[in-house]
C-alpha cells in the first residue's frame, strides 16, 4: 500500500471561489470562514462546488479535508439528493492526493464522523494517507465502519460496463462478488424507497414473466440464521418480480447485502448500510484456496502465498503468451501464479538444491526432498506444464543473458538475508584464472555476501536491459518502518514507478511491493546531456535491514522477559 510522504503539499489553488450563493454562509461556522478566505488557512484545492485544506490536527502524513463551499450540515443530515456532492468529494480527495505524491489510492481512508463525534457541524470529508502510518490514537478516532467514523467495505464505481467488470473480476483474488446496484439506504425503509425511484426500463430485463430468478442475502460481520434471511427475503415483495424462483438454475441472481461494520467484538444489532443488486459475477478468490502451498507438492522456506502470488501477477498485468522472468525463482510459487494465466515462465537461482529439489525438504516430518519435488512438477500439478520454459542455476549479480528485450514482465522476491541469505559468487580473495578470463573446469565458485541495495540496482538495471518498452517490474522491498522515505525506493530513469503498497510484518517493518513499468530503453539514455539522477543511485540503508529487523525481535523479546519478571515478582 502507498505510503509516500510529500515535504510540502502541492498547492493546487487559492482564489477565492465564486460559487458561494447568498444564504449559504453561516458566520458562526469556522469551515464556511476559511473558505471564504477570513481565518488566513491555505486552500489546498478550491472551486465552484469544493474547497480542501489540511486538517489542523492530522492523524497521517496527509490528512485533508474536503468541504462544499456551501453551508452543509453533517453527514446525519445527508440525502439522496447528497449522493453526487459526496461522490465529488472523494474525487478531488483522491486529486489531492496524488498531487502530493501519494502514488497508491489503496492504503488511504476516506469518511465521516458520525454526530456527536463531529466538532464542527459543516459537512468535511476526512482524507488520510497512508492510514497504515496512522498512529494508535488516529487508528482509533478513525476506526473502520464503527459507529462514530463511516466507512464501508463496500465500493460503489460508476462508469462501467458491464463487460469491463467481468473482465476485471475474471482476474481479482481480493475482489469477492460484483452486483449492479439497484437501490441502497442505512435502513430497510431507505432501501425501500431507493428501489422503488430505480428506473422500471433497467429492472424489465430481468423481471418479466419468461425469466428465472433467485434471491440471496450476504451480510458482512455477522452471519444470520435461515429464518431470518427468508423473512428478510419476503420483506422484498414489493419489488415487480413477475418471473418463476429457481434455485438451482436462475436465470439472474439478486442479492441483498447488509454490512454490519468490521469489528467483530461489536456487532450492532441492526446494519449500518443496506444494498440491493444484480449480480453480475464473483471474483477468483478461489485460486487461493486451489493454489494454497499447504496443498503443492515443491514448497520451501519462503515460498510465497498463493493470494500474494496472484496480486503480483496481476500488477504486472501478466497475459496468455507472455514471457515471465523470475531471477530469484526459489520454488516457483509465482511462476505458478503467472503460468495460470496462460504466460510462458522461467527462472534463475543461485541456489543449486532449490532448482533441481535436492537437499533437506521444508515440510513437517519429512527430512528430504522427494525425487519429483521440483518446479516443473509444480506446474505439472495444476495443469500448465507446458507453460514451463524452464529455471537455471544462476548468479543474479552476473545476468547469463544476450542484451536484448526478452520479457514481457519480471516478477520476483529478492532475498532479504532473514530466512534465507543474500548472496553472489565472489570473493574478496584473488583467484587464478586463464589468460581468456574462464575458470577451469574443476573450479567451484565460491559465494560471498550480496548487499540488498546492490540487489535491487542490479534487478533494475537487468530489467531496464531486458523488459520490452511496456513491461513490468514486480518485487517486494523489505523496509524499517520508523525509517521509511519516498527516497528508499529505488530508482531508474528507463522505468517508471507505477504503485508502491505495503505489506506490515511487524510493528517496525514491513515490505512493499513495488509495481515498475519500462518507458524507454537504455540507449536513449546515451545521448542525453547533463548529470545522472542522483535519485537512481543505490540507497546503502537498506543494508541494514537485517540487523533492524533483529534488534527489534530482541527489543521486543526483553520487554516480555521484564513482564515475565515483574509478574514473577
Amino acid at each position: 500500500m502507498a505510503e509516500v510522504e510529500a515535504e510540502q503539499p502541492v498547492q493546487v489553488g487559492v482564489s477565492k471561489p465564486s460559487g458561494v450563493p447568498v444564504g449559504a454562509y453561516d458566520k458562526k461556522c469556522i469551515f464556511c470562514k476559511i473558505v471564504n478566505q477570513e481565518m488566513g488557512t491555505e486552500l489546498l484545492h478550491s472551486d465552484e462546488e469544493l474547497s480542501c485544506f489540511r486538517d489542523i490536527k492530522p492523524g497521517a502524513p496527509h490528512h485533508y479535508l474536503v468541504v462544499p463551499n456551501q453551508h452543509v450540515g453533517n453527514c446525519k443530515s445527508l440525502g439522496k439528493e447528497h449522493v453526487p456532492l459526496v461522490k465529488q468529494m472523494v474525487e478531488v480527495g483522491k486529486q489531492i492526493l496524488q498531487r502530493n505524491s501519494v502514488a497508491d489510492l489503496t492504503d488511504v481512508r476516506f469518511g465521516f464522523h458520525w454526530p456527536p463525534f463531529c466538532s464542527v457541524t459543516h459537512l468535511h470529508l476526512h482524507v488520510l494517507a497512508p492510514a497504515s502510518q496512522m498512529g494508535f490514537m488516529s487508528r482509533l478516532f478513525y476506526r473502520l465502519n464503527s459507529y462514530w467514523f463511516i466507512t464501508s467495505p463496500f465500493w460503489c464505481l460508476n462508469s462501467l460496463t458491464e463487460e469491463d467488470v467481468r473482465s476485471v473480476m475474471a482476474r481479482s483474488v481480493c475482489a469477492k462478488s460484483a452486483f449492479e446496484l439497484w437501490g441502497r439506504g442505512r435502513t430497510h425503509s431507505e432501501l425501500r424507497t431507493s428501489l422503488l425511484n430505480y428506473s422500471p426500463e433497467k429492472m424489465s430485463p430481468y423481471v418479466h414473466k419468461e425469466s428465472t430468478y433467485r434471491i440471496n442475502v450476504y451480510t458482512f460481520n455477522k452471519t444470520l440464521l435461515f429464518a431470518d434471511r427468508i423473512k428478510k427475503i419476503d420483506a422484498l415483495e414489493y419489488l415487480p418480480f413477475e418471473g418463476t424462483v429457481s434455485l438451482k438454475s436462475p436465470q439472474h441472481i439478486f442479492c441483498l447485502l447488509e454490512d454490519y461494520g468490521t469489528d467483530p467484538n461489536n456487532i450492532p444489532e441492526h446494519p449500518n448500510y443496506v444494498y440491493f443488486g444484480r449480480w453480475i459475477a464473483d471474483g477468483q478468490r478461489e485460486l487461493i484456496r486451489s493454489h494454497s502451498v499447504k496443498s503443492r507438492h515443491f514448497i520451501g522456506n519462503t515460498s510465497m502465498d498463493a493470494g500474494l502470488s496472484f496480486i503480483m501477477t496481476n500488477h504486472a498485468k501478466v497475459k496468455e503468451n507472455d514471457l515471465v522472468f523470475d531471477p530469484f525463482v526459489g520454488t516457483g510459487s509465482l511462476l505458478v501464479a503467472c503460468s495460470h494465466f496462460g504466460a510462458y515462465v522461467c527462472g534463475t537461482d543461485i541456489d543449486y538444491n532449490t532448482i533441481h529439489g535436492k537437499g533437506r525438504s521444508s515440510r513437517k516430518n519429512q527430512k528430504w526432498r522427494g525425487p519429483d519435488e521440483n518446479i516443473r512438477a509444480n506446474l505439472r500439478q495444476y495443469g500448465t506444464q507446458k507453460m514451463y520454459v524452464d529455471v537455471m542455476v544462476s548468479d543474479a549479480s552476473k545476468p547469463v543473458w544476450r542484451n536484448a528485450a526478452l520479457f514481457d514482465a519480471i516478477i520476483t522476491d529478492p532475498p532479504y538475508g532473514i530466512r534465507e541469505s543474500t548472496r553472489k559468487t565472489g570473493s574478496h580473495k584473488d583467484i587464478a584464472k586463464a589468460p581468456d578470463g574462464s575458470y577451469a573446469d574443476s573450479h567451484v565458485p565460491v559465494s560471498q555476501a550480496y548487499n540488498l541495495s546492490d540487489i535491487f540496482a542490479d534487478l533494475l538495471h537487468f530489467s531496464a536491459q531486458h523488459l520490452v518498452v511496456g513491461g513490468r517490474l514486480v518485487y517486494w522491498l523489505p523496509v524499517y518502518r520508523p525509517e521509511y522515505c519516498e527516497e528508499m525506493i529505488p530508482h531508474h530513469a528507463c522505468l517508471q514507478l507505477v504503485s508502491n503498497c505495503e505489506q506490515t510484518l511487524s510493528s517496525h517493518t514491513s515490505r512493499r511491493l513495488i509495481t515498475m513499468e519500462k518507458i524507454k530503453e537504455p540507449k536513449e539514455l546515451d545521448g542525453l546531456a547533463g548529470a545522472p539522477d542522483p535519485r537512481c543511485s543505490p540507497y546503502h540503508g537498506h543494508n541494514a535491514f537485517r540487523e533492524k529487523y533483529f534488534s527489534g525481535l530482541n527489543k521486543r523479546s526483553s520487554k516480555e522477559d521484564t513482564r515475565a519478571d515483574v509478574d514473577g515478582k
